[in-house]
């Protein structure tokens, strides 16, 4: 099959048409978006090597369970242990001995098919097309803030970054009652969280003052993100750390003791939520799509997101994604 390799180059490659093992599904990948997570990995983020890529929607075509057989599918892409005191515990995203899929020690989806666990398959209901399906990653984990913390009806939060992560959280918080700020620095982007009736700010505009907002989620994919959170966020707020990248973040410590603050980390969530919210219609999706490319034409797909102003870029390897 064909996949998109890395090993300090990104190179498509012709590799073996993986098997799946006892109590995995072979899925044949429809569609797979590129992620800002993808870009670390190709910088060094994870030490990764082998096939990409974690967003996908695909359809199950071998499996020792016939009923998962023929059904649209979408999967967590952490496969845990399942012995350990964390499995235990249900905290396998935590599994210390887990992999992930093209991240860590797993083989990704920028591939023809690809084999995952049926524990982690999630059924794609008929309402949903495949090129929001896709979205299911990045919108649970956009939506796992709810699951770490209270929100109170109409407290003031800000996204720090308007891209597809800030701009799919801002639409989580919204609907969760919220009053959001989407600050970002690219107009175009304003322009369309505006168009769903989202409030915007440009980054480092004079109207932000310091602490100004009960919340704060950091989402720009930089490491001067967090500084800039740390100036907004009022004392004794949360500052939600979403981004994930290669170099260190510095900043100064003290703000957390004298203003007493809280950092929370947020990964990944759950998909089962990510998939209620695509069928109820609450989070638009589909706007955030620049392009899709054909698998085989991964290499220009990377290309094009480092150079062109765009949001979601997704890929192909099936010929007839449904919607």
């Amino acid at each position: 099959m064909k996949a998109l390799w890395f090993d300090r180059e990104l190179a498509l490659r012709e590799v073996p048409k993986p098997r799946p093992d006892a109590g995995e599904a072979l899925i044949q990948v429809a569609l797979a978006g590129l992620c800002d997570t993808d870009l670390q990995v190709l910088r060094g983020y994870s030490n990764f090597r082998g096939i990409l890529g974690h967003e996908f929607v695909g359809r199950v075509v071998e499996c020792e369970r016939p009923e998962w057989l023929g059904k649209r599918v979408v999967g967590e892409i952490n496969v845990a242990c399942g012995a350990c005191d964390w499995c235990r515990r249900g905290l396998g995203r935590h599994c210390p001995h887990r992999t992930v899929a093209g991240i860590v020690n797993r083989p990704g989806v920028f591939a023809e098919f690809v084999t995952l666990p049926l524990a982690n398959l999630h059924e794609v209901p008929e309402s949903i097309p495949d090129h929001a399906a896709v979205f299911a990653e990045p919108l649970a984990a956009a939506a796992e803030i709810l699951e770490q913390m209270r929100l109170e009806s109409g407290v003031a939060a800000a996204v720090l970054g308007d891209g597809k992560l800030g701009l799919l959280v801002a639409q989580v918080l919204r609907h969760a009652g919220a009053q959001e700020t989407v600050v970002g620095k690219h107009g175009w982007k304003l322009d369309l969280a505006r168009r769903w009736g989202l409030q915007t700010a440009e980054a480092k505009a004079a109207g932000l003052a310091p602490a100004g907002f009960a919340i704060v989620v950091e989402a720009t994919g930089s490491p001067t993100g967090l500084e800039e959170a740390l100036r907004l966020v009022q004392p004794r707020g949360p500052v939600v750390m979403k981004s994930t990248f290669r170099e260190m973040a510095h900043f100064d410590t003290a703000q957390f003791v004298v203003n007493e603050l809280t950092l929370l980390g947020s990964r990944c969530g759950n998909f089962a939520v990510a998939l209620a919210l695509l069928e109820s219609g609450h989070i638009d999706v589909l706007p955030l799509i620049s392009k899709t490319f054909p698998l085989e034409q991964g290499l220009e797909a990377f290309e094009y997101l480092r150079t062109n102003p765009c949001l979601k870029i997704l890929l192909a390897p099936a010929p007839t994604p449904r919607g």
